[in-house]
């Protein structure tokens, strides 16, 4: 059995701190006075910064020191939270992205411009670049301070050594805060043949005489806290010099050089029993805390959900097998197999179902970032968070969301000044939204700018040969041509827009994801664009139904109601394609002549009517056959152009059933009701 590696561990925790860090700078740009915040932030970089030194990422830790300075100062009110500060930290952070995951590469001089920068922010003076490294915390140039003495004493799990945690590092910053004594507690240390190792059974008791607040001391053990014994009592100063005990041996680290207080001074050592070394229950309560949560690769959970969707085929044909035996006990097994089945399905399901925040946290930085390169004044709201998509949706979806709101800042907002003379606020607002309608999910990017220009949208697309000069299009087509490859409106390349590349690639992302995208814009009110992406990939409920010979599934999320449709109703509505439903007229296709049977169609034929959104239609099949659990099975390359059909599955029998695209279905039956009318 393969154990996961420390440093990958690390590398998966240092990447989820560095995001709460970059979320804490993200909100503190809103209120730069809120201490929170900026206590907050600073406990984020002091946790990356002990935990890098612990795993041996040196220049991380040395680099993310000086973050730590300027937020210190800042929470202790020596300087003032600016944005400049929160931009140069923010560029900061990217760096320590870097030595995170490339540790050992030449990075160049950015770190050394990246401190200079900090500094700038902070007031005060660039630090020299061969001492970056090894400045302590307690060289600062700061305002005199009262000495304050203090009596620390302390014990950690007996399992914190065996799990990553260094009791010399915390001596060595509690050094930095000032002059220190620092003496062991070895009295609990067992036999030689009873000692285990990688167990730790050392306790400290430390003098330190500081300048800096109780809070520095809470600080050096932030992020071990939890799990350890911690005594903290103030002593006046006469007190400090008896307050070492005297038997005690030396920690195994070069101890600070006050002078040594005189044997005859020093009262006798005693195990402080104030401090009693609970050592059972703080491993209990961390394995408690280790069997929350669980990390898993996310192979692991691919390979898992092929598993179960190979268990879902076999349970169809067992229950195909069943249905045409006698043996009730037969019967009785496929029965409990399909509960069992379907429960573990539905587990699953769940586990790969991901809160849509996760995306859209991304984008904070993105508009931040963007609206200091443009100077316009940009808003980000978010709406829906907590809508669940499947993870693989999540990964695919990240360019495309970054180019669409990168287009609609670039393309949609106005300048401020712009923005005034419209009647308009300053600030620009871009709203991120999900919502779940039936098996799908919306995700929505608004804007409130100025509008597509569709006369600057018809004339590029003439120009570049898309249409027909004067071809007659409806709005929806119109809009659509933004997302032709090599297309733009921009007057000018920048930075961000203006060479074509970007649209065409989220519409084929959309589409490789069975969706589709909508685009509604108001001219001087702004533009929203909406991608409907379907819940899961990997297994769904679906309607299995015949035509002519063959079989095919409709996604049951999309089915609103099935008709009958006799021989004599089809042969009335041929030429019109309609029929009544509750008083409203629904366009319907004939599936047996789209797919080109070449039989002919059963006495009793059923209309199957779907939905997306407001838009409905019907399909014409031979037979319901029922409901059927479907493994989505991509299509091969040779059928990419195939439209119809967004996957296949895997029947009972081992035949291939092909699985309806009811987007495409839907937007056929509403461009054929469209030239009906029109025919009309």
């Amino acid at each position: 059995m393969s154990t996961l590696d420390p440093v990958a561990v690390f590398r998966m925790e240092a990447a989820e701190c560095l995001e709460a860090i970059e979320a804490g700078l993200l909100d503190l740009t809103h209120q730069l006075g809120n201490k929170d915040l900026v206590d907050a932030v600073f406990r984020g970089l002091h946790t990356l910064k002990g935990s890098g030194a612990m795993f041996g990422f040196e220049a991380l830790a040395a680099f993310t020191h000086h973050c730590e300075t300027a937020f210190d100062r800042v929470r202790k009110g020596e300087v003032a939270a600016t944005s400049e500060l929160v931009a140069a930290v923010l560029a900061a952070q990217d760096h320590m992205r870097a030595l995170v995951d490339q540790p050992d590469a030449d990075h160049g001089d950015t770190g050394h411009k990246l401190l200079a920068q900090l500094q700038a922010a902070v007031g005060g003076k660039a630090a020299a670049p061969a001492a970056a490294a090894a400045v302590p915390a307690a060289v600062r140039e700061v305002p005199a301070k009262k000495k304050n003495s203090w009596r620390i004493r302390f014990s950690l799990p007996a399992n914190s050594m065996a799990n990553g945690t260094n009791p010399l590092g915390l001596l060595d910053e509690l050094r930095d805060l000032g002059e220190c004594t620092v003496l062991a507690d070895t009295s609990a240390i067992p036999p030689l043949d009873e000692l285990t190792p990688t167990e730790l059974y050392v306790s400290w008791d430390v003098t330190l005489t500081s300048e800096q607040d109780r809070s520095a001391i809470d600080d050096v053990f932030i992020f071990v806290l939890d799990d350890m014994d911690l005594s903290v009592e103030e002593i006046d100063g006469a007190a400090a010099a008896t307050a070492a005990p005297a038997e005690a041996k030396p920690a195994p680290a070069p101890v600070a050089s006050p002078a040594p207080v005189p044997a005859a001074a020093v009262p006798e050592f005693r195990p402080v029993e104030a401090v009693p070394v609970k050592r059972e229950a703080p491993a209990a309560a961390s394995q408690a805390k280790a069997a929350e949560n669980v990390r898993v690769p996310a192979e692991r959970l691919d390979e898992l959900m092929d598993r179960v969707g190979e268990l879902v085929i076999a349970q169809s044909r067992l229950s195909q097998l069943a249905s045409a035996s006698v043996d009730i006990a037969l019967r009785s097994v496929s029965e409990e197999i399909e509960r069992l089945s379907g429960e573990l399905r539905d587990t699953m399901m769940v586990l790969r179902m991901v809160p849509v925040a996760t995306l859209f946290s991304r984008f904070r930085r993105l508009v931040h970032d963007l609206a200091r390169e443009t100077g316009k004044v940009i808003e980000l709201v978010t709406e829906g968070e907590t809508t669940e998509v499947d993870k693989t949706v999540i990964e695919r979806l990240a360019d495309p969301l970054v180019h669409l709101v990168r287009n609609s800042i670039d393309h949609g907002l106005e300048m401020p000044a712009d923005r005034l003379a419209g009647g308009k606020t300053e600030a620009g607002t871009v709203t991120l939204s999900a919502r779940q309608a039936g098996g799908e999910v919306i995700i929505s990017i608004k804007d409130d700018g100025r509008g597509i220009n569709r006369e600057r949208v018809r004339a590029k697309a003439e120009s570049s040969g898309l249409i027909q000069p004067g071809q007659p299009l409806s709005d929806s087509e119109l809009l659509q041509l933004i997302f032709a490859p090599g297309f733009s409106t921009a007057a000018a390349i920048t930075s961000l827009s203006g060479r074509g590349v970007g649209m065409d690639v989220v519409k084929k992302t959309v589409e490789a994801l069975r969706g589709a995208i909508d685009v509604v814009s108001v001219p001087g009110q702004g533009s929203e664009v909406s991608l409907r992406i379907p819940l899961t990939l990997a297994i769904i409920d679906g309607l299995l139904v015949r035509v002519g010979s063959g079989r095919y599934v409709i996604p049951l999320s999309a089915v609103e109601e099935c008709l009958e449709l006799s021989l004599e109703e089809d042969l009335r509505s041929r030429g019109r394609s309609f029929i009544s439903l509750r008083d409203s007229l629904v366009p319907f296709l004939r599936l047996r002549d789209l797919f080109r049977t070449g039989t002919k169609p059963d006495v009793h034929q059923k209309v199957v009517v779907i939905s997306t959104g407001t838009e409905r239609v019907g399909l014409v099949v031979d037979q319901i056959i029922g409901d059927h659990q479907t493994v989505i099975k991509s299509m091969s390359k040779l059928h990419n152009d195939v439209a119809t059909f967004s996957g296949a599955t895997i029947l009972g029998d081992g035949s291939v059933a092909l699985i309806l695209d009811v987007g495409h279905l839907v937007a056929a039956g509403q461009q054929q009701e469209a030239q009906l009318r029109v025919a009309g």
